[in-house]
């Protein structure tokens, strides 16, 4: 981790050598605080350095509910981030969690080292940044296992194939530490066949491990009208278990509202009605 200077009024930006679009960080236009990483000109991440704790995208608040009930609270967690964006969610396990240990797979070399040096992480922090691919670089890691996994990688139709599928969903399930969980962003358009396939292969994949899935968190609307979106999957033991009532309450009351939440009796459901059953 580097300490230092926030990233100056000035916006900054890099190609990236991989897709060969421009990484791009200027300040948010509506905050003291703000700022966001652009990809290609589409907003990608929002970063608030005064307050790692704010997190403006809905989708990364539900992630956030979950985090803030597994385990024992404020205690530290052992977090792989598969993604790396502009390592929001770390930050934020930082100052909720200090003393967490971190790793984030990130397949855009260049993409950590510019955000890092623009936007310093939280003191403290103890975070790992490894490049490659995400399901690559999980099989070199036998024998590791964390509390939480984040996989914040998928763009709708356009997700790898070797990523979107039953197979490396046990593969990531196998790196849970018990008590753990797995947490997938879907970005999907309207009608949600893409999440419904993804949600399909957690719950097998989740099943075969005898863990407790799948979970599906989004916008109550979303979920009710099918609408274009973000979901929050999720599957693990520390998402199951005679607590889990008490956990669901708890995502519902921290929102983004009206929030939805499906056990994985009521996933299933959606994804069967999905597909045309």
């Amino acid at each position: 981790m580097r300490d230092g200077p926030a990233v100056p009024g000035a916006a900054r930006e890099i190609r990236l050598g991989r897709a060969g679009t421009i990484a791009r960080i200027a300040p948010d236009g509506y905050s003291a605080h703000g700022w966001v990483l652009e990809l290609g000109g589409a907003e990608q991440s929002h970063v608030d350095l005064a307050d790692p704790r704010t997190l403006r995208h809905e989708y990364l608040r539900r992630i956030a509910a979950v985090l803030d009930t597994l385990g024992r609270p404020h205690r530290p967690l052992d977090v792989l981030h598969l993604g790396a964006g502009a390592l929001t969610l770390p930050r934020y396990v930082q100052v909720t969690r200090p003393g967490s240990r971190q790793v984030v797979i990130e397949i855009e070399r260049e993409l950590p080292g510019f955000v890092i040096d623009r936007l310093p992480l939280p003191a403290g922090t103890d975070l790992q940044v490894v490049i490659g691919d995400a399901r690559e670089e999980l099989a070199a890691m036998p024998g590791v296992l964390v509390d939480l996994m984040v996989l914040d990688v998928f763009t709708g139709e356009e997700t790898p194939e070797h990523l979107a599928c039953r197979d490396f969903y046990a593969e990531a399930i196998g790196h849970l530490a018990p008590g753990g969980a797995l947490l997938v962003n879907i970005g999907d358009d309207a009608g949600l066949r893409f999440f419904a396939r993804e949600a399909q292969a957690l719950e097998e994949a989740a099943a075969a491990a005898g863990v407790g899935g799948a979970w599906t968190l989004a916008e109550e609307h979303l979920l009710e009208q099918r609408l274009a979106g973000n979901l929050v999957l999720g599957a693990g033991d520390g998402l199951a278990g005679p607590e889990a009532p008490q956990r669901r309450a708890a995502w519902l009351a921290a929102g983004p509202h009206p929030a939805g939440v499906l056990d994985p009796d009521g996933t299933a459901h959606l994804v069967h009605r999905i597909q045309g059953g």
